[in-house]
């Protein structure tokens, strides 16, 4: 699933190629990509056609591009959602399910999911901040982000550390990836009780947080398949930058032990066994 570096990447490229354009039309070809969107397609199409684009928005691993009537359109990529900006001329992709059309007759703005548990939908009156989104939590890089309160919060967290790291109501848009390489760098195992972290050690693991999620960004964040891809189709190549994630029975760049994996929540855990320790 796309992570905060991934979902930051296609906000960029939202920000320069739909801001300030007018919605002319939009075709929805597949009623799950809007399922979020309960009044249905009618709906949907009618409050945004007309409407200019203001601003491309994002927190954690959610996207959404104020109107200018007050409303906003609310995203999530799920796991293969893409957004894509292509010229009119250029063939529908397979899993096109979602087309606009702007009225300077440039570009159009694809959404396209295989897997359909991404989708769209309409946000009345939410252009300064979505309710669907007012429950998550801010992301590290905001610039309203405290560190001390998070650092506090993190603290009190009677779980595994990593849980605590992916829990979207404590700090948003950290998924598996990112939080490996975190813990990596901050010398943590990712099963270590969150409320037996010193200070200095939640202080250490926010601050390499924070960067690993920004060297992504620059990075064009992180792809292992074809199913994320920025707005223009490309792939990001974070993915050789890590350190933990994925390299299970690979040497450790710092100390040459193998790296192992384990599982977690359905998902799996990669970790230096010398590296990060629980005690």
């Amino acid at each position: 699933m796309p992570e905060l570096p991934e979902v930051e990447t296609v906000r960029a490229g939202l920000e320069k190629w739909t801001v300030g354009r007018t919605i002319k039309s939009v075709q929805v070809n597949h009623p799950r990509s809007i399922r979020r969107h309960v009044a249905g397609a009618a709906d949907f199409a009618q409050l945004v056609t007309g409407r200019i684009i203001v601003e491309a928005r994002r927190r954690g691993k959610f996207l959404w591009l104020p109107l200018d009537s007050g409303d906003a359109i609310v995203g999530h990529l799920g796991m293969s959602g893409q957004l894509l900006v292509q010229p009119a001329s250029a063939p529908a992709e397979k899993h096109l399910h979602i087309r606009f059309d702007f009225r300077d007759r440039g570009p159009q703005l694809r959404f396209v999911d295989q897997r359909t548990f991404g989708g769209l939908a309409v946000s009345v009156g939410g252009a300064a901040l979505p309710d669907e989104i007012a429950h998550i939590a801010l992301d590290p890089l905001e610039e309203s982000f405290v560190d001390r309160d998070f650092i506090a919060a993190l603290r009190k967290r009677r779980t595994a550390v990593k849980r605590a790291l992916l829990d979207q109501k404590l700090i948003s848009g950290v998924g598996n990836i990112y939080a490996d390489e975190a813990l990596w760098r901050a010398r943590i195992h990712g099963e270590k009780p969150a409320d037996e972290l010193s200070r200095p050690a939640a202080s250490r693991l926010l601050e390499h947080v924070k960067q690993v999620l920004s060297e992504a960004i620059v990075a064009g964040g992180t792809s292992f398949d074809t199913l994320y891809v920025n707005v223009n189709g490309e792939s990001g190549y974070f993915e050789r930058g890590l350190n933990a994630y994925g390299r299970e029975g690979l040497p450790c760049s710092r100390c040459g032990t193998l790296i192992k994996r384990s599982s977690f929540m359905n998902r799996s855990s990669f970790y230096c066994p010398r590296c990060q320790r629980i005690r």
